[in-house]
C-alpha cells in the first residue's frame, strides 16, 4: 500500500520549497514557492510525533549542514539524509541520526557517467541496507534519463527495469522526482509511476507534481501500492492548498 513519506528541504539553512530544476550554481533563475520561519528541527519533531518515518532531509547546496544535524537530532532513525553525501562522508551522517543516506551526483563523473566503483566503494563503507540510490530524473526522446547536479545535467543512466534491476541488489530503497514536474503542482508524471510500480521489486518514494489528494490516489492506483510518495509545494504544510498534512496523517493510519 502507498504511504506518505514526508520532506524537508533545505536551502540556506532555512526549509523550503523550491520549483524543481530552478537551482543552479550561480544562484539565477531560483524559483521559490515557500519558505518557513521554522526550524528543519520543528519539522522533524512534527513528523516524529506524527510517527511519519521514511521521510527524507535533503540539503540543496551549501550552508545546510548546521540545520539537517538538527532536524536528525529530532528524529534520530527516522529520516534519510540527502546532498552532497560520498563514501567520505555517508558514516558521519549515519552517526548524527540518518537512518539512511540518499545519493545521486556522486556517483557520477563531471560528464554524467556512471560509476559502478563509487557505488561498491560507498556499498563498502555503509552497507547497501542503509542505502538509498537517488534517480531522480527528467524525461527525454527516449524515455527518462537520471540527471544530477541539482537536475540540471543528464547522465548516461536511465531509469527502466532493466537499471532498476542492475542496482537493487546495492540499495535499500529508491528515491525518484520527476523533476520536470517537481514543484508545479500541476499533476504526477502517471506514465513514469506506472513503469515504476510494474517493476515494484524493492521500497521506492516518488515525488513530483503532487497537486491534490486524487493524486496521492493516482499514485497508489498507478502504481498497485507499490510506490511511497512525498508531497511538497501543495501541501498546507509548505503553505500549499492542495492536500492537508492532517489528510495524509490519515491516510498512513489507514494502512
Amino acid at each position: 500500500m502507498t504511504k506518505f513519506r514526508p520532506c524537508i528541504d533545505l536551502h540556506d539553512g532555512k526549509v523550503k520549497q523550491i520549483v524543481g530544476g530552478s537551482l543552479r550554481d550561480d544562484g539565477t533563475g531560483l524559483r521559490e514557492n515557500f519558505v518557513s520561519d521554522q526550524s528543519a528541527a520543528a519539522f522533524a519533531a512534527r513528523y516524529r510525533a506524527d510517527a511519519l518515518t521514511g521521510g527524507h532531509v535533503i540539503k540543496l547546496g551549501q550552508g545546510n549542514d548546521d540545520a539537517a544535524r538538527e532536524a536528525l537530532a529530532a528524529f534520530p532513525g527516522g529520516l534519510h539524509i540527502g546532498g552532497g553525501i560520498t563514501a567520505d562522508n555517508a558514516e558521519t551522517w549515519l552517526n548524527h541520526g540518518a537512518s539512511h543516506v540518499i545519493v545521486t551526483s556522486w556517483l557520477f563523473d563531471a560528464a554524467g557517467h556512471f560509476l559502478d566503483e563509487r557505488l561498491d566503494a560507498l556499498k563498502r563503507r555503509v552497507g547497501a541496507d542503509r542505502l538509498v540510490l537517488d534517480l531522480s530524473c527528467r524525461r527525454t526522446a527516449t524515455g527518462w534519463t537520471v540527471a544530477m547536479n541539482r537536475w540540471q545535467t543528464l547522465t548516461d543512466l536511465h531509469v527502466t527495469p532493466q537499471t532498476l534491476d542492475r542496482l537493487a541488489g546495492s540499495c535499500a530503497e529508491f528515491l525518484i522526482h520527476a523533476a520536470d514536474v517537481e514543484g508545479l503542482c500541476g499533476g504526477i508524471d502517471a506514465e513514469l509511476v506506472t513503469l515504476l510500480g510494474a517493476w515494484g521489486k524493492c521500497p521506492m518514494t516518488y515525488a513530483g507534481g503532487v497537486a491534490t489528494i486524487d493524486d496521492v490516489r493516482k499514485v497508489e492506483q498507478a502504481s498497485g501500492g507499490k510506490l511511497d510518495l512525498t508531497v511538497g509545494s501543495a501541501l498546507d504544510l509548505f503553505g500549499g492548498h492542495g492536500v492537508r498534512y492532517a489528510d495524509l496523517v490519515a491516510w498512513n493510519q489507514r494502512q
